[in-house]
């Protein structure tokens, strides 16, 4: 009885599962982490632009924990807006998980780097999504 529970259990280990948000051939998405290094950690503390650049920090914090499945997002070209004419990239929130956001690609001009990624899921740790709202707004 022992030698087929084990073997059971070794077997389903080898079943390949599809993750959520799979887009490669491994059946996993890719992920887009936190840089390691932060955007505003450029500017002298003190000056009018670390505390801009923080302030559009402390705005993305917020932006992005509010995201929720169904969202339309504006991956290039205004990230935290509304996706006007604009946008050169257009996504939607799939999915959420902790500390991460399952982001697909959808509506993408020739000209974006997102452009060969059309149809394509991703999940971003919060961090990169923060990062790319303060990159998107000037910092």
């Amino acid at each position: 009885m022992r030698v087929a529970v084990v073997l059971g259990v070794v077997l389903s280990g080898c079943i390949a599962t599809r993750d959520r948000g799979a887009a490669d051939w491994s059946g996993r998405a890719a992920t887009y982490k936190t840089p390691e290094v932060l955007r505003c950690a450029k500017f002298k503390a003190g000056g009018a632009p670390a505390a801009q650049c923080a302030e559009a920090k402390y705005l993305g914090e917020v932006y992005v924990r509010k995201l929720a499945t169904g969202d339309e997002v504006c991956l290039e070209g205004g990230f935290g807006d509304e996706p006007t004419s604009a946008c050169q990239a257009r996504a939607t929130i799939v999915d959420t998980a902790t500390n991460r956001v399952l982001v697909e690609v959808r509506n993408v001009r020739p000209e974006s780097k997102w452009f060969k990624h059309e149809q394509s899921q991703f999940w971003f740790e919060e961090g990169a999504l923060v990062d790319l709202y303060v990159a998107e707004h000037g910092y």
